[in-house]
């Protein structure tokens, strides 16, 4: 296995043809058994290891390759942190044709019990857990160690009163969301799309603190957030300070752009800083959040209902500053062309997937912009997923 790449697997190779295998470490040599074969390329599972990386540790978690959520537990944390600095930047020179800085920052905090957001899945036998990876087999779980601490508690009551005969035999999947104090548990899916009524949130909350809430309130980076069962969050509880520092580095000026705003994580501290701040968000949800949010801390932000592009396209002033915290699908060519029609002097992008995040880029690079800054921001320890934070200037 020469090394990892985007996506959780190692890459080797056999025969000339590229081989890629979950679970491995770079260096190690594994003996593998096909699961699924392209033109060039081959997807296996390791069923031997020739020889081990001596960096290998042992995993934290007994569940670790059953469910589908990490994927790096055997290695060291240090070591997870830098190779996913060095998979962004082969990402960004395969993809988009870009060389990321000399120097891509780093910014990490504690690996486990990290998650303030975590889904679970209901299955045969009272099982409760996740999927399994490529599969909807339902692996039963006592307990997620990246998962914060109360939503582990809430896990444990919700598998006790799973048995109780008031309990809806019909959830397919449910997701805990906490702030640290309570837990709000929002039903994601059920058999047939059925309702489930109010009165089993008001009976969750008897064992549950916060499973009947409509909302929590969040604290982070200096402001306190409303957010409702629908909306948004960044889910790591130990990082969202260190990213909006990160995030607005350098930001000034007189008007500011929050694109996909989500509850104003961003739009707040913009707001602190800029004469006229706007955030844009499609979500209804977040957006009522977000004028919550603006109108209780006391300052002044325009919070508009649209998705991004048709905000843009009728835009024509140029901003001072604008921040874009895009879903993993990533800004697009609609909202590309926009940015490069106005050319704002800064742009600060939020990303998730380093793959849209390249192309996205390559199009800036093109029209003239530059990377000031990199950071990649680990918001997901012991999985493959990485977030960037990309200050970009002409």
């Amino acid at each position: 296995m020469e090394k990892w790449v985007y996506g959780g697997s190692g890459l080797g190779r056999t025969d000339g043809q590229v081989t890629l295998v979950p679970f491995v470490m770079p260096g190690e040599q594994v003996r593998v058994e096909p699961v699924k074969q392209k033109t060039g390329m081959v997807e296996g599972r390791a069923v031997e290891w020739l020889e081990r990386s001596e960096a290998r540790i042992e995993p934290a978690c007994p569940y670790f390759q059953k469910c589908g959520g990490c994927h790096y537990q055997m290695a060291p944390y240090d070591m997870q942190v830098a190779q996913k600095a060095e998979i962004l930047r082969e990402v960004l020179r395969r993809v988009g044709k870009i060389e990321a800085p000399e120097k891509i920052e780093t910014i990490s905090a504690e690996p486990w019990g990290y998650r303030n957001r975590s889904q679970f899945h209901f299955g045969p036998q009272h099982s409760l857990g996740f999927k399994a990876s490529g599969s909807d087999r339902v692996v039963d779980v006592d307990k997620c160690p990246i998962s914060a601490p109360l939503i582990n508690d809430a896990l444990k009551k919700l598998r006790g009163l799973r048995r109780d005969k008031h309990f809806p035999r019909f959830l397919k999947e449910i997701e805990l969301f906490t702030n640290g104090e309570q837990t709000m548990v929002n039903v994601l899916s059920t058999e047939g799309s059925r309702g489930v009524a109010k009165g089993f949130f008001d009976w969750l909350g008897l064992q549950i603190p916060g499973a009947s809430e409509g909302a929590l309130e969040y604290a982070a980076a200096g402001e306190k957030f409303r957010v409702s069962h629908k909306s948004f969050f960044q889910v790591n509880r130990f990082l969202a300070d260190e990213m909006v520092k990160c995030a607005l580095e350098g930001a000034e000026g007189k008007t500011a752009l929050d694109l996909y705003a989500g509850v104003g994580l961003f739009t707040l501290p913009l707001a602190r800083r800029f004469e006229k701040v706007t955030g844009v968000e499609s979500d209804g949800s977040a957006v009522r959040d977000l004028e919550f949010n603006a109108e209780r801390s006391g300052v002044k932000a325009k919070a508009l209902r649209l998705q991004s592009e048709q905000y843009l396209e009728n835009l024509t002033a140029t901003p001072d500053f604008v921040l874009a915290d895009p879903p993993r699908s990533g800004l697009g060519k609609a909202v590309v062309k926009h940015l490069v029609r106005l050319l704002p002097p800064r742009i600060s992008l939020v990303s998730c997937d380093p793959a849209t995040l390249a192309r996205d880029a390559a199009v800036l690079v093109g029209a003239g912009y530059r990377f000031e800054k990199m950071t990649m921001i680990d918001l997901f320890p012991q999985t493959y997923h990485i977030e960037t934070i990309v200050l970009m200037v002409r």
